[in-house]
């Protein structure tokens, strides 16, 4: 039990670490995990969307004054309600479509060849974009058109597979679609709110059973550590993309998927 809980601390830090960097918080918890023979079980894999709770109170608390002076606007500030209606709109696709395919998600996808692979490509990805001379059009989260939101959130999907990162699907399709990178940063902050918190509640509902005691205590340290983690990348996060861009993650994620793959053909 000692053992469990001190694996769930790490991949608690893990999650809070990389939930918010577009690095793919899920391939580095099901890959870590799978080298500490805890996420191969139902329970393993459920833990790594359960932890998640820590994380999005983590954004809550750094952003909770933003949003309830968002809140506070509804009743009388049209581009208030505008900007609410676009984070539905951005999370509706996410939402319908892990729905439907949540079994073929968690029973097919969750794989750590897959993620390997998915990190490798992913940071290519992030190099290219960072090669781009791209022209901001945007610079506000809270104004993007309602079809810019749709857009992001249709890209949001591609993160449904494990190693492609929520947080870089977003961010990289927002600056494609014309955001400055603080303001592509900052959206994919507001729509993992209601993304993961949908997935949380979504994913308990379907796996309450796994849930003993132990169980439960170990989400919990899972739980806290990924808040305090996750905290100190929100506070910090946006300056460090603003002055500096992607690079420093896509060679992490090359580096990373590359030891994966190498590991996993030689010790499985």
């Amino acid at each position: 039990m000692l053992l469990d809980v001190v694996k769930a601390a790490i991949l608690g830090v893990i999650e809070g670490l990389t939930e918010f960097i577009p690095v793919s918080s899920t391939g580095h918890l099901l890959l870590v995990g799978h080298f500490f023979g805890f996420t191969d079980d139902e329970f393993g894999k459920t833990f790594v969307v359960l932890i998640q709770l820590g994380a999005i109170l983590a954004i809550l608390s750094v952003y909770f004054a933003r949003l309830l002076r968002i809140a506070l606007a509804l009743p009388h500030d049209p581009s208030a309600r505008r900007f609410v209606l676009g984070v539905l709109i951005a999370f509706l696709p996410a939402a319908i479509i892990g729905a439907v395919l949540h079994g073929i998600i968690k029973g097919v996808l969750f794989n750590v060849w897959i993620v390997c692979t998915m990190l490798v490509l992913g940071g290519l990805v992030l190099l290219w974009i960072d090669k781009l001379d791209l022209k901001p059009k945007h610079h506000d989260a809270t104004r993007f058109s309602l079809g810019m939101y749709l857009a992001i959130g249709v890209f949001q999907c591609l993160a449904m597979i494990p190693g492609v990162s929520r947080s870089g699907a977003t961010i990289v399709s927002a600056m494609l679609l014309g955001a400055d990178k603080r303001s592509a940063a900052e959206f994919s902050f507001f729509l993992a709110m209601p993304t993961m918190a949908g997935a949380f509640a979504y994913d308990l509902m379907k796996n309450w059973h796994h849930m003993s005691s132990d169980n439960v205590a170990i989400v919990t340290v899972g739980f806290v550590t990924s808040f305090i983690a996750g905290w100190f990348v929100v506070k910090s996060l946006l300056d460090y993309v603003s002055r500096h861009g992607f690079a420093l993650f896509a060679w992490w994620r090359i580096l990373v998927g590359s030891a994966g793959l190498v590991a996993l053909a030689l010790v499985g």
